[in-house]
């Protein structure tokens, strides 16, 4: 059975199955930098906010062995399981008010995400674009979110200005910056830190700690999930420069983090800009790739620039 074979399978055998009205439907969603997922919908009579179960992994677990009425069990539990969650009232998603305190920001590839811009409020930061989105739960174990569309904001009655003021307030309560050395970010990765759970020993350069000198750092957000943004939170950039006492690069390793690499005139930003693109190649899946050339914030102006560009703008905030 191929992937098409497979995904029609599940759909045929959960609608077969699923209680209270609710219909399986396929769905192909575009995601960042144009990369396209097959899932299934799952809509209920009068809820306009439906959930899609991506396939891929489910696919992946069929082809070695796992019966299909096995994997669509699976699949309805794991439903039933969000359906139970807070995240999914829908009656929140109503009003603007609703919403309001967990809306946040992330940053896409302008070039990459044209269609994906078309519908959705955005606004520009260099050559990427800041897009919103509604953070209804984040554990352990991923995050769930809803993209904020065109047609959400119409129906919220709500602007592009009023999004973006309410995301940089709500970020630095829900998703805050951290700032560590290279040296922290590879013990955490390796579990050999012990303070992580206490922010004032989780080596967050931010929090006014003794700053640990490095010829490389790590600027991400809470969660590791789409940490990027924090270049574009109010004010981070220039309390980096301060850290770290010079103008430094940023090279945006994926969508979740950037590497910031105090400036130096031995460094080459050719060279550095060949380091992204082969750590893009190499070590980021598609749909996760940001830039493919480093920025340049020069601390005495507080603006940022296209590494081997003239194109600058002043850091938000």
């Amino acid at each position: 059975m191929d992937y098409r074979e497979f995904t029609d399978a599940v759909k045929r055998q959960m609608n077969q199955r699923m209680e209270g009205g609710v219909q399986a439907s396929l769905y192909t969603a575009v995601k960042n930098n144009g990369k396209e997922r097959m899932g299934v919908l799952l809509e209920t009579p009068g809820i306009n906010i439906s959930p899609t179960i991506y396939l891929e992994e489910y696919y992946e677990s069929y082809l070695k062995g796992r019966p299909l009425g096995k994997i669509v069990d699976e699949i309805i539990d794991f439903y039933n399981s969000i359906k139970q969650e807070e995240s999914w009232d829908c009656e929140r998603f109503q009003s603007y008010e609703g919403v309001r305190d967990r809306v946040v920001f992330k940053l896409v590839n302008t070039a990459k995400n044209r269609k994906f811009l078309s519908s959705v409020p955005h606004r520009s930061f260099l050559d990427l674009s800041v897009v919103f989105y509604v953070l209804l739960e984040a554990t352990d174990d991923g995050t769930a979110a809803l993209a904020v569309s065109d047609s959400h904001a119409e129906q919220w009655e709500v602007c592009g200005d009023t999004l973006w003021a309410d995301a940089m307030r709500n970020a630095k309560r829900l998703l805050p910056a951290e700032f560590v050395t290279m040296d922290h970010a590879l013990k955490e990765m390796l579990g050999e830190n012990t303070g992580g759970a206490d922010r004032e020993e989780s080596g967050n350069l931010l929090l006014g700690n003794v700053p640990e000198r490095d010829g490389m750092y790590i600027l991400s957000n809470s969660l590791k999930s789409y940490g990027a943004a924090c270049i574009a939170y109010p004010h981070i950039l220039e309390m980096i420069g301060e850290i770290l006492q010079t103008d430094y690069y940023i090279l945006p390793s994926s969508v979740h983090e950037v590497i910031i690499v105090p400036f130096s005139p031995g460094l080459d930003s050719i060279e550095l800009d060949e380091m992204v693109r082969e750590i893009n190649v190499t070590q980021v899946a598609e749909e996760e790739v940001l830039s493919s050339h480093v920025y340049l914030f020069k601390r005495d102006t507080g603006t940022l620039c296209n590494g081997n560009a003239q194109q600058t703008g002043r850091a938000m905030g």
